[in-house]
This record gives C-alpha cells, sequence and structure tokens, in this order.
C-alpha cells in the first residue's frame, strides 16, 4: 500500500444500498489492501449497515437520512479524531473506481481538494439537457472561484487533505448539492488549493439513482440556489476548522 493511503480514511455515505454495499467495500480492500473503510449508514431501512459490516468496513449510524453532506461531515469528524490526515469520498453505489484512489491521493501532495473529473478525457460518462447545463455553468463559474479550471463540480468522488479535512469537519455543508457546490465554495474561499483529475464513471451497481429523470429540469434552479447560498455565507478562515465541537 502507497505510503499516503497509510493515514488515508476512504468514506463512504449510504442511504439504502444493500444491493450493492458489500461488493463495493470488497472491492476497495483488494484493489487497497490495508486501507481504512468507513461507511456511513445514512438512516437506511434495509440491511445496508449489516451487508457493510460482513465485508469488513467500520460503520457509523446516523438515526436519520441527512443527506450525503451530513454523513460526510461525519466521515471527517471520524477522521479528524482517530488520526487520519486524508479523507477520500467513494460512492457505495459501485460507480467510483477505487483504483483511481491512489492517483486522487497523491495528488494531494500539491493540493488541498482533488476531484475525480468525468468531462476531462476519461470515460463516456453523459449527462444532457438542465442537468448538463447547469453542470456546464457550474463549472465555468467555480473554476473562476478556485482560479483553476474545473470541468466536474458536481462530483462526489473526491479526495481531501489535511487542512481541508479540518475545514470540512466543521463547515461541511449539508443541504441539497452542499456536498459538492457549496463545499467547493467554502474550500476555495479558505484558501484551499483545488484541482482535478480525470477518471470514468461506471453504472450503479444496484439500487435506484437518486434522481428521477424526470426531474431533471428542476436540477437547474436547485444548482442555482445551492450556489447562491454558499455565496451567501461569509469565507471561513483555515484556522476556524482546526478543531471538531
Amino acid at each position: 500500500m502507497p505510503p499516503a493511503l497509510d493515514k488515508t480514511l476512504i468514506v463512504m455515505p449510504a442511504f439504502n444500498e444493500e444491493e450493492s454495499v458489500r461488493q463495493v467495500v470488497l472491492e476497495v480492500f483488494a484493489k487497497l489492501p490495508g486501507v481504512a473503510v468507513l461507511v456511513v449508514d445514512d438512516g437506511s431501512t434495509d440491511n445496508t449497515s449489516s451487508e457493510a459490516l460482513a465485508a469488513g468496513a467500520l460503520v457509523a449510524h446516523l438515526p436519520v437520512n441527512l443527506g450525503v453532506g451530513g454523513a460526510m461531515r461525519l466521515g471527517f469528524r471520524y477522521a479528524l479524531k482517530n488520526g487520519f490526515d486524508n479523507v477520500v469520498q467513494v460512492d457505495s453505489d459501485g460507480q467510483h473506481d477505487p483504483a483511481n484512489v491512489v492517483a486522487l491521493v497523491e495528488q494531494l501532495d500539491t493540493a488541498d481538494l482533488v476531484l475525480g473529473a468525468r468531462f476531462a478525457g476519461e470515460g463516456n460518462y453523459d449527462a444532457r439537457g438542465p442537468r448538463r447545463w447547469a453542470m456546464i455553468a457550474l463549472s465555468a463559474f467555480l473554476s473562476h472561484t478556485a482560479h483553476t479550471r474545473l470541468t466536474d463540480t458536481t462530483s462526489g468522488f473526491r479526495a481531501s487533505g489535511p487542512r481541508a479535512v479540518r475545514l470540512f469537519a466543521e463547515h461541511y455543508p449539508a443541504e441539497y448539492l452542499g456536498d459538492t457546490i457549496e463545499s467547493l465554495v467554502i474550500a476555495a474561499r479558505s484558501g484551499c488549493v483545488i484541482t482535478q483529475i480525470p477518471v470514468a464513471m461506471r453504472p450503479r451497481a444496484g439500487g435506484r439513482p437518486s434522481q428521477n429523470p424526470l426531474k431533471s429540469a428542476a436540477y437547474l434552479g436547485r444548482a442555482a440556489l445551492a450556489l447562491l447560498f454558499a455565496l451567501a455565507r461569509p469565507p471561513v478562515p483555515l484556522h476556524r476548522g482546526a478543531t471538531v465541537a
């Protein structure tokens, strides 16, 4: 295992992912032997927790569904309290290839937050209509905010280094799309260095997509609201994220 992974925690938010979570955890262990995996059961009503435990993961339980942002905030706090320097978010539905984790973590030598970008030259992931329009507009705006070119600002496949972990343990947003859009604004305005690497996404291994295609038109408005909320909040100095309540 690469030395950087010794201090890296894989955090997997999971809501009713009993069909896929065991296999995803096993794949992480197979491709990243010895790495620590924390599955955050986000108020599931199925056997997500038992499936994750059976695969050998650590499991944290949330009594109610808080969404990806709430689950990740718990993951960042767990990492900070247990001596992990880095956190890598991996979806529990199998869309993220754990083999890319090493490349993400390697970039933390020069960056605080590294995105696995779907539209940066790898794979054939496609989004159409209002969802794609929103992604393009958000990427343009957030590239300006982060002072670097970002092509996939709604990607959940990302690695956070020590400064970002301290920041997000206290200030990671839980609102819809806040875990992607608002977290980037918080990081950029707090002085974090953000970059991306190209990755290919895979089909879901089980369960149902969180977004119904019939509701894709609402994505544009929700994304705009998430961005407005992010910009309305004052910047958070990095030193304020150094402790956990």
